[in-house]
């Protein structure tokens, strides 16, 4: 997930790499991190990883939409990835009278495969390093602040080659806190098409109860197939559109894996802030994590109350409901785990050790004896401000649904031609109307304005509060029900006819974006009045990674996670969460048994699933003890983005697909705990299982290069 640039975290210090921690991009790794994987069973020749010249096991690994990885499993453009990665463009095809979701898909012909409309998929091209094109044009003496649209000015110079082609994705991102650029091209693919996809009885089995927990039980995958032109080469979508060949394709393996085994992952790890300061984490305890915690909490219910009621509106907030609630729990298990591991008398440790390197020379006072004093300013004297921000932005910019309708609004060109307009329209507005409720955005307004109000400072109320207090007493359902009963924005149909002919000023006196306007007021003033903190925190940064890397110049770096191609190396293994309790590496089908609930809208699960089960005919997809298992553990070094990621062994074949961590781990975006981080994945027999024994789609079987040794 992105993080606010208000609140963004700082790359302070990094601690010695330890055990199998690391995200490493294929392009840098050492000869040390090779000779490691081999040491743990890695048997893969390491020139395969990463060529851009010939095919590699780079060019299997993909992004899947914005923000999911995926995996290349046959040579027509068959991609695995998870069922909540592929849950938003499988809710975009669901109606209540074709409920893909509840039912699950499958394809028996190509034919059949349905185009998921804006879903893309990209695969690696290249990554070139153009620090030398950028940096040498940065003088050293402007601000942060400066700095950084002087260097936005330069990437974006250096991506004009590309900005009109379609089927290119180009990125320059940050590395080393600034220090290393890449520049960074994808192939990318935008007609993709859903091939299958399970019951959510199975892709989603346990729902928020188990979200984050082992032992678990889901069959997390979809499986979806990407088109290309006759050329082989990215096109839009067309009936005469082929299945793309990818220059790599990843083997399956049917032979599972033990304790101990190696197990990698290759994918797209979004955001980690591994070397964040003492002073920054407990900021992000408490300015961020907390009120995200509260907020959508109360948010949640409300939406959760009417789906369980509705099955239209079970269907329209099932992919906006996942969103939001697997990260309100993600923030409380955050919390309590950087709690129990002890995460900050450590990095004060580190802070102190710093402190110490710096001090004791003239050169490297000069250099960087401010550098942790300006941190320590940056985050105490903004703590206040940056709570608020989170309550307003997750009342305002995340909570209350109008709003967002009403400031997209504002980028309507009204003297564009109309065909500019009605691309805006389709674009902006058609599948956001499709999947909002107006009574549901009504019940949720007043309960998160109560919220912010009176968690945050007159001071830093927008406008319409007091047009609340002077007009309606102070009661927010009151203005509420006024709001929904006159904008003509809870309706598509009345706001297409109302941008037919409204002018600026028209637009403006509508209710919704009278509330827009005015929250838009606040989140301006707040993020002025923090802006100094955060060129402090920049400064901070990057100097303090320079220090870093001065001070443990022996060291070997990885950079933190910012959504680019990445591998981890570790073992598949098991875990002690407390005194006398372990934890075994898998799971099986009979935990299922155990835990399905007839009517239970997060462990229900359809008497045909349960029937196959039961039989116990598993075939050849069975674990050794004749038994099916779902889901399996390992210590590999992974965040968010880095769902779908294919596990791979020491042969590189697929094994599973990474979804979930553990919820004794999750301060591992900030720390890595050998010995408890865990990715939860779920065994690629079990999924195979489900594609040919449960859903009858064996032809999909057939496209894959199964190894069975």
């Amino acid at each position: 997930m992105k993080r606010s640039g208000l609140l963004v975290a700082i790359l302070l210090a990094a601690l010695t790499v330890k055990a199998d921690e690391g995200m490493w991009l294929l392009k840098e790794l050492s000869s040390e991190s090779v000779a490691r994987m081999k040491e743990l069973g890695f048997i893969f020749p390491a020139d395969q990883l990463y060529d851009e010249d010939n095919p590699s096991l780079k060019d299997a690994v993909v992004i899947f939409g914005g923000g999911c990885t995926g995996v290349a499993v046959s040579d027509q453009g068959l991609i695995f990835t998870n069922h909540h990665c592929g849950y938003g463009a499988i809710q975009k095809l669901s109606e209540v009278e074709h409920d893909y979701l509840k039912d699950g898909f499958v394809a028996k012909l190509r034919s059949d495969e349905l185009p998921a409309d804006g879903l893309t998929v990209s695969f690696l091209r290249s990554m070139t390093d153009v620090t030398e094109r950028i940096m040498p044009h940065v003088p050293s003496a402007l601000g942060e602040i400066e700095r950084e649209n002087l260097i936005d000015s330069l990437t974006t110079a250096l991506m004009e080659e590309y900005e009109n082609d379609p089927f290119t994705s180009v990125r320059i991102i940050p590395f080393y806190s600034g220090n290393k650029y890449y520049m960074v091209l994808y192939d990318l693919f935008r007609d993709v098409r859903l091939v299958t996809a399970p019951p959510s009885s199975v892709g989603k089995f346990g729902g928020d109860t188990d979200n984050w927990m082992w032992p678990r039980h889901t069959g997390d995958f979809s499986v979806f197939r990407v088109y290309a032109g006759k050329d082989n080469r990215p096109a839009d979508y067309s009936g005469e559109n082929v299945p793309y060949k990818p220059k790599y394709v990843v083997s399956v393996s049917l032979k599972g894996v033990t304790d101990g085994d190696y197990a990698m992952t290759i994918g797209y790890p979004g955001s980690t802030q591994r070397y964040m300061s003492s002073w920054g984490i407990r900021q992000r305890i408490e300015s961020e994590n907390k009120p995200r915690i509260e907020v959508r909490g109360a948010k949640q219910d409300i939406w959760w109350d009417a789906m369980t009621k509705n099955d239209t509106i079970r269907i329209k907030y099932a992919n906006k409901y996942a969103g939001s609630s697997n990260y309100w729990k993600n923030s409380m298990g955050m919390n309590e785990a950087l709690s129990n591991l002890g995460v900050l008398p450590e990095k004060e440790k580190l802070e102190a050790r710093l402190t110490e390197w710096i001090n004791g020379s003239p050169v490297r006072r000069a250099g960087y004896g401010n550098t942790l004093a300006t941190l320590e300013d940056a985050y105490t004297g903004s703590g206040d401000l940056a709570l608020y921000i989170t309550y307003f932005i997750e009342v305002f910019n995340n909570g209350i649904e109008l709003i967002r309708f009403a400031n997209t609004i504002l980028q309507f060109d009204s003297d564009g031609t109309e065909e500019e307009k009605q691309a805006f329209i389709i674009d902006r507005f058609i599948e956001a109307y499709k999947n909002y409720e107006p009574a549901l955005d009504r019940k949720a307004l007043p309960v998160l304005m109560k919220l912010y109000a009176e968690r945050v400072p007159e001071q830093y109320h927008p406008d319409i509060y007091q047009k609340v207090k002077e007009e309606f007493g102070g009661d927010y359902e009151q203005y509420a029900d006024w709001l929904f009963a006159n904008s003509r924005f809870t309706s598509l149909e009345d706001l297409l006819e109302l941008l037919k002919s409204a002018d600026t000023q028209i637009l403006t006196q509508d209710p919704a974006m009278e509330l827009a306007l005015s929250t838009a007021d606040t989140g301006y003033e707040l993020s002025e009045q923090i802006m100094p903190a955060y060129e402090k925190m920049l400064k901070g940064e990057r100097e303090f990674m320079a220090a870093l890397m001065e001070m443990d110049a022996d060291k070997i770096f990885y950079p933190d996670a910012n959504f680019t191609q990445r591998m981890s190396y570790g073992t598949v293994s098991g875990y002690q969460p407390r005194d006398a309790v372990w934890y075994n590496y898998y799971t099986t089908s009979q935990g299922i048994l155990e835990k399905q609930k007839p009517g239970d809208p997060e462990f229900n699960v359809q008497e045909y699933i349960l029937a196959a089960i039961r039989s116990g005919d598993f075939g050849r997809y069975a674990g050794p003890e004749g038994v099916m298992r779902i889901n399996v553990l390992s210590n590999n070094d992974i965040t968010g983005g880095n769902s779908g990621s294919p596990v791979l062994n020491g042969n590189a074949e697929l094994v599973g697909l990474a979804f979930d961590g553990n919820w004794e781990s999750l301060s591992g975006d900030i720390l890595f705990e050998p010995e408890m981080q865990r990715v939860i994945s779920v065994d690629i027999r079990y999924v195979l299982y489900m594609i040919d024994k449960v859903m009858g789609a064996s032809h999909l079987i057939d496209e894959l290069k199964l190894v069975r040794k």
